[in-house]
């Protein structure tokens, strides 16, 4: 009796999992009953449709998956962050700087401290800890916008972005500045919606400070030994 409703359910179209959901028998016996048993071709679309379903929601779950296990990481990063003292800011900010701003030159020994970039949570760190850390008043900084070309349509939405970002007006930003330079990931791009540029930060009549912070780098560097120069 099993054996025949296994035939029939073939038959209809479905796949030895799902009979076994059905027929609680062996595997090699269901496909011993079956081995002689002839699919139509839309029987056996419909089984390479049915892989290709479950194969897309094995892949979202797995996908759902690996989003919650970068939460709980996250989370667990952020209550290990205590409180950020002055000093810690100061730090930090001075090691941005390192990474991400512009320093002197032998070809350019005036350079005054300048940063760029386009993650907003870093241009907003870098604003914050030029006025917080460094007391640099608001009127002597200021801002520019470099976007592609091809996106000069969102001239004005980036210019009403950054300006949200940073906290400050639009008449503290310059001219936005167009480049030709290849367009990043050109036709893979997923987040064309959210691209506003890079943002570039400037201090006015700040050289002397650019040199201050270089000085506080190498300060950093010697005191954790890393400095060739030698010890003060």
């Amino acid at each position: 009796m099993e054996r025949r409703k296994a035939l029939e359910l073939r038959k209809q179209g479905f796949s030895y999992s799902e009979i076994l959901r059905k027929i609680p028998v062996a595997k090699s016996s269901l496909s011993l009953w079956l081995r002689s048993t002839r699919i139509s071709k839309s029987q056996e679309y419909r089984f390479k449709k049915k892989i290709i379903a479950n194969g897309k929601l094995g892949a979202i779950a797995k996908r759902k998956q690996r989003i919650e296990k970068t939460e709980r990481i996250k989370n667990g990063a952020i209550s290990e962050i205590k409180q950020v003292g002055d000093r810690e800011l100061f730090y930090m900010g001075i090691m941005l700087y390192w990474a991400e701003g512009s320093k002197s030159r032998g070809t350019n020994i005036s350079q005054g401290v300048d940063f760029s970039n386009s993650d907003p949570d870093m241009c907003r760190f870098f604003v914050n800890w030029l006025q917080t850390s460094l007391k640099i008043k608001p009127e002597r900084i200021g801002f520019c916008i470099y976007i592609h070309e091809s996106q000069r349509n969102k001239s004005d939405e980036a210019l009403d972005y950054w300006s949200n970002i940073v906290g400050f007006s639009k008449d503290k930003f310059n001219k936005t500045c167009f480049t030709k330079t290849v367009y990043p990931r050109k036709h893979k791009r997923k987040d064309k919606g959210n691209y506003y540029g890079q943002l570039r930060i400037k201090v006015r009549k700040s050289t002397d400070l650019n040199r201050k912070i270089a000085g506080w780098i190498d300060g950093i560097c010697l005191r954790c030994g890393v400095s060739k120069l030698d010890k003060v």
